[in-house]
């Protein structure tokens, strides 16, 4: 059996900063995932662990750390992570980086809400369970960035489903997730200047001026509460519940 990739870089050439990324049938018929890099191809699978590992059965590290510390509170004892465990979440941490931003930029903006929603699940865990302030600071600084990541994500695949209003309202959720966030860590650069909030400012300015989105319901709730018309604030919760369910009942609704 041949052990080069040659066929596989054939016709795809690297281009330098670029993010190139496609889906491709492997030889057992399976979907894979691929990133073109400077000196070959990274591969990855769709679900659970990219490298395709079940790590002690699980479907991924975090899903086994989980257990563990299930284990230990059962037992009465805290959960700590080992050298060893701290090494393996970093590994799982960088796999699913490396898938999400191939998911954003191949459009497959549901998969990178996913996981996102991973990454910040784990970072949750990490931060719980962590061996030293230093991890977990370490880990801490990118949170922002995989908000940011799943703000983009989600109001993208919300516009491509024609729901601009749910999109506009999934990025002024995710920036004030992000603003939160900056606040907590004492960050100076927590205003409309960072650069993560000003894209997501631009990105919500463009599908209002797309879509002639003025105020969404989410808005004017909010408006409602703050001056406390409750009567109104009940009607426009009433009218977010079925929106909600519309759009989950729709083909491909989240």
């Amino acid at each position: 059996m041949r052990q080069d990739i040659d066929g596989a870089l054939k016709g795809w050439e690297h281009k330098p900063n670029v993010l190139q990324a496609r889906i491709v049938t492997a030889r057992d018929g399976r979907d894979v995932l691929q990133m073109r890099l400077d000196l070959g191809i990274l591969q990855m699978e769709l679900t659970d662990r990219p490298d395709g590992a079940r790590p002690h059965g699980f479907a991924t590290f975090y899903e086994y750390l989980k257990s563990k510390a299930k284990a230990a509170s059962l037992a009465g004892k805290s959960f700590t992570l080992n050298d060893h465990q701290a090494q393996e979440a970093d590994r799982e941490f960088m796999q699913f980086y490396q898938r999400r931003i191939c998911w954003l930029a191949l459009g497959e903006y549901g998969r990178a809400v996913t996981d996102a929603d991973h990454t910040l699940a784990f970072m949750d865990f990490v931060r719980d369970h962590s061996p030293s302030e230093a991890y977990t600071q370490a880990h801490e600084q990118y949170r922002g960035f995989v908000l940011f990541h799943r703000a983009q994500a989600e109001a993208a695949a919300l516009a491509a489903e024609e729901d601009p209003e749910g999109a506009v309202n999934a990025l002024r959720r995710g920036a004030e997730t992000i603003r939160e966030f900056l606040r907590g860590q004492d960050d100076e650069d927590a205003g409309e200047d960072n650069p993560m909030l000003a894209q997501l400012a631009v990105l919500e300015n463009e599908i209002r001026e797309r879509h002639g989105v003025k105020e969404t319901l989410e808005e004017q709730l909010a408006q409602a509460v703050a001056r406390e018309d409750y009567e109104r604030a009940a009607e426009l919760r009433d009218s977010i519940r079925q929106q909600t369910g519309r759009r989950t009942e729709a083909p491909g609704g989240a």
